[in-house]
């Protein structure tokens, strides 16, 4: 691997519903490659299935012993924040890291429902001001009818429009950027699976989930690794073009509504998804290229 200037690196938060499908772990794997990420900890998020938040935590773990790497994971909200009123172990480390005094920026990279940094925001509003939040998110400034119900921003409404009307600078990477990032199986197979047990689990899991019947709506032989962005951003805020407008308001059916008194956020409206897939894949090479184990699946 390689190192870069101490002054250009960041403190991140990954916040994850890691065992929600296959993209999640990607990019945990490629945040805690990347060298100008200084990963605090990893915060696991639910979904909408009992006990999901439960089941992102173990995944996390998971990742973590394939790579052979030791940091801090944390239970998130057990649901929406509807149902789960009492702050977590996640939204108490958020509002830690977010008020200790640190030379280097703090921004919190969002791969699911938005419920623990919401809940954090609630239980100390001091925090806002004092991180940038990057989510996956949203069907973003597309009005009009929405393509799907928006998987992520579904999950916790109220979380969702309470960070995008919050004081928190907000970086959005919305339905019509994430699904940009496109990678084949074939190329999954050929270049990451070899890259020892870490390339091996991220293979299989995404091939079992593929195969299962929850994946009907995948397109078959390939993959949108629609969370990259969050970390691509993190490492390079210039690898999409974006914009600066109201933040959107997200209505009960996840559609996207203008509300031209709210805050002003930047809203990415694309992503170089081929310089995402490299970076990570060449990370992952270095760090694990020889670690062939020979077990992953057709």
């Amino acid at each position: 691997m390689f190192d870069i200037p101490d002054y250009k690196k960041i403190r991140v938060i990954v916040d994850t519903d890691a065992a929600c499908e296959a993209d999640d772990p990607f990019a945990i794997v490629h945040a805690i490659l990347s060298p100008k990420l200084i990963v605090r900890a990893i915060c696991a998020e639910h979904f909408a299935v009992e006990g999901s938040m439960e089941q992102s935590y173990d995944e996390i773990q998971t990742i973590l012993r394939a790579m052979d790497w030791d940091i801090p994971v944390l239970k998130g909200q057990n649901g929406p924040l509807a149902q789960d009123k009492e702050a977590s172990e996640a939204a108490d480390f958020i509002i830690k890291e977010a008020l200790r005094e640190d030379d280097k920026p703090l921004f919190v990279l969002c791969q699911g429902a938005i419920s623990n940094v919401a809940m954090a925001i609630k239980t100390e509003p001091r925090i806002m001001n004092r991180m940038t939040v990057i989510w996956i998110g949203t069907h973003g400034t597309a009005y009009g009818p929405i393509p799907f119900r928006e998987f992520n921003a579904g999950n916790d409404i109220e979380a969702a429009n309470l960070v995008l009307e919050s004081e928190t600078p907000l970086w959005l990477v919305p339905s019509y950027v994430y699904t940009t990032v496109n990678i084949g199986i074939a190329e999954i197979k050929r270049r990451i699976a070899p890259c020892g047990k870490i390339g091996e689990h991220l293979y299989n899991n995404l091939v079992d989930y593929n195969n299962s019947e929850g994946a009907g709506w995948t397109q078959g032989e390939s993959w949108s690794l629609g969370d990259s962005p969050a970390i691509a951003i993190a490492i390079n805020p210039g690898c999409g073009r974006f914009e600066t407008a109201p933040a959107p308001h997200v209505e009960q059916d996840t559609a996207s509504t203008t509300r031209p008194e709210n805050r002003l956020i930047r809203i990415y409206k694309d992503v170089d998804s081929r310089y995402i897939l490299e970076d990570f894949i060449a990370k992952l090479e270095m760090a694990y290229g020889d670690g062939v184990s020979g077990s992953f699946r057709l």
